[in-house]
């Protein structure tokens, strides 16, 4: 097995991945970034709140752009690999490859959440063109359209409550026979007018991607045009936690508005933190954030500030 050295790690090839790479490549950081693939970059969503790109630029393409701008650096590695594990000895951090070691200064974690997703045939086809899970991302798109809202907790009756704003069209399915909102929330849905069904999906109707209608265990056929589901994601934490790098209650690495962790050298950016709004243009912001920190943490002592 080989050993290869390089300065900074970096832990995920998304949007938060590839910034923080782009950044440490333009402080003339040798940088190996690892990507595995999948993360939510990685469906077929139109990102409409990036600014820059009028009428919108589909998260797949900012990563392939991504990429090609990095290629223009010999001194960053993106390898299509996935890390077995990863450790500190001393000030080093290595990598565990199935084609061998990597050594690093620094370590960028950007691994990213797996969403919970409502699971039917075809429900794949329908993420990013009629099925959704951010407010802020999509909700402007579903102004006057019927749309479902998916889920059982306080969180997706209030994201129901706050779709109100673009559509009265709504109805909060749990897709669970448990109910776990509280009596006040249940009173708030009833005043906006928005039926709460306790009923699990049984399959859809799909046509190229566009869910028509969502049907239940209990038989009743939802007429839809846009699904919004609010069941939870968990995020991919599991190289932190084998660090030492703290979390919160959720999984979510703890990180300051430097994305550092409480452990020297390792920082987070992304969806993989529960700094900001998991958006595209927030995660570029972390990983540029995440990079320059980095970057003064290699410093040697005579180069930082007094």
């Amino acid at each position: 097995m080989t050993t290869s050295t390089t300065e900074v790690i970096v832990v995920g090839g998304g949007p938060a991945g590839l910034s923080a790479a782009l950044v440490l490549a333009r402080y003339n950081r040798r940088v190996a970034l690892f990507d595995k693939g999948g993360g939510r970059s990685q469906w077929a969503q139109i990102n409409r709140n990036f600014l820059g790109f009028p009428g919108g630029i589909p998260a797949k393409t900012i990563r392939v752009k991504g990429r090609e701008q990095l290629a223009s650096f010999d001194h960053v590695q993106i390898l299509d690999t996935p890390i077995d594990s990863i450790r500190k000895d001393g000030d080093t951090f290595i990598a565990a490859t199935p084609e061998g070691g990597w050594h690093a200064g620094a370590l960028i974690l950007c691994t990213g959440t797996v969403d919970r997703w409502p699971r039917f045939d075809g429900w794949q086809s329908t993420v990013g063109r009629s099925m959704f899970w951010c407010l802020t991302c999509d909700a402007y798109d579903a102004i006057g359209k019927q749309v479902v809202m998916v889920g059982n907790t306080n969180d997706a009756a209030c994201m129901a409550l706050q779709m109100t704003r673009f559509t009265r069209k709504l109805t909060l399915l749990t897709n669970s026979p448990d109910v776990n909102i509280s009596d006040i929330v249940l009173e708030r849905l009833k005043a906006f007018d928005i039926p709460l069904i306790v009923d699990e999906i049984e399959s859809a109707e799909i046509d190229d991607g566009m869910i028509q209608a969502l049907i239940t265990a209990g038989g009743q056929r939802l007429p839809v045009e846009l699904v919004f589901s609010h069941q939870g994601a968990d995020p991919r934490s599991e190289f932190a936690l084998a660090l030492g790098v703290e979390v919160n209650d959720l999984g979510y690495i703890v990180v300051d508005t430097e994305q550092k962790t409480n452990v020297p050298g390792v920082y987070a950016a992304g969806d993989v933190t529960y700094l900001h709004s998991h958006q595209i243009s927030a995660a570029v912001h972390e990983g540029a954030q995440a990079a320059s920190a980095a970057n003064y943490y290699l410093y040697p002592p005579e180069l930082k500030d007094l």
